[in-house]
């Protein structure tokens, strides 16, 4: 699926984040432009996941601007939620619902365009080597086998901005290997991916984030 070539960049403009009462990040910027790739690097609770959370929508900044072009992405939460993929640490699958039938469920919210949800489902089974466990129930799955099903609903259900945290987790090298290739065809086609790895990613030209840059002087900070 290629996007339309008029997308806006992807901005955080003096982001900062509260936790617990604890300051995690401040004084953050970025900037995403389609195509582009944008990783987090830091050590554990430096608020790689917490960045992450802020620009699914799915934590408000505390201060600062989460925006899409020029538009504040918290004007729309339905709009921004649909032109984003969060994968979050624990794998979204429903233990009674075969492989098929949890990607048939997000090919359903976000119809891709140009091909059914049934046409987007057997590409992102075959892409991520899950054909022949099409049948197989969610809870029978190993933690390999729920992290690959997790990441094919990428493109079973395509949006633009990828949001990743720590999509190696429970991945074997072969299978890293379809990661790359799948992120570095999103950013063919305009996409954007933003991950957070403790793991060497093969991302050509995708530029760094240091979390640990800006987490506040003096503060106790918590992922």
């Amino acid at each position: 699926m290629t996007f339309d070539p008029a997308l806006p960049d992807f901005i955080g403009r003096a982001l900062g984040c509260i936790r617990g009462g604890r300051a995690v990040f401040a004084g953050l910027d970025f900037v995403v432009p389609p195509g582009d790739a944008l990783i987090l690097l830091g050590p554990n609770g430096s608020g790689k996941s917490s960045l992450l959370r802020v620009m699914a929508g799915l934590l408000r900044p505390t201060v600062g601007q989460l925006l899409w072009g020029e538009t504040p992405a918290g004007d729309d939460p339905e709009a921004h939620a649909a032109r984003t993929h969060y994968v979050g640490h624990h794998d979204a699958i429903k233990p009674v619902l075969s492989v098929a039938e949890n990607l048939r469920f997000w090919a359903r919210l976000h119809e891709p365009a140009g091909q059914s949800a049934a046409q987007a489902v057997e590409h992102a089974l075959d892409c991520f080597g899950l054909s022949h466990l099409r049948d197989v129930p969610g809870k029978m799955l190993s933690a390999g086998q729920k992290r690959r099903t997790n990441l094919a609903r990428l493109l079973a259900a395509p949006s633009p901005l990828w949001l990743l945290d720590e999509p190696t987790t429970a991945l074997d090298r072969a299978s890293i290997k379809v990661l790359e290739a799948v992120m570095a065809a999103h950013r063919a086609q305009g996409g954007m991916v933003v991950l957070s790895t403790h793991q060497d990613v093969d991302l050509p030209g995708a530029r760094e984030l240091h979390l640990d840059e800006f987490t506040p002087d003096s503060m106790e900070v918590e992922e």
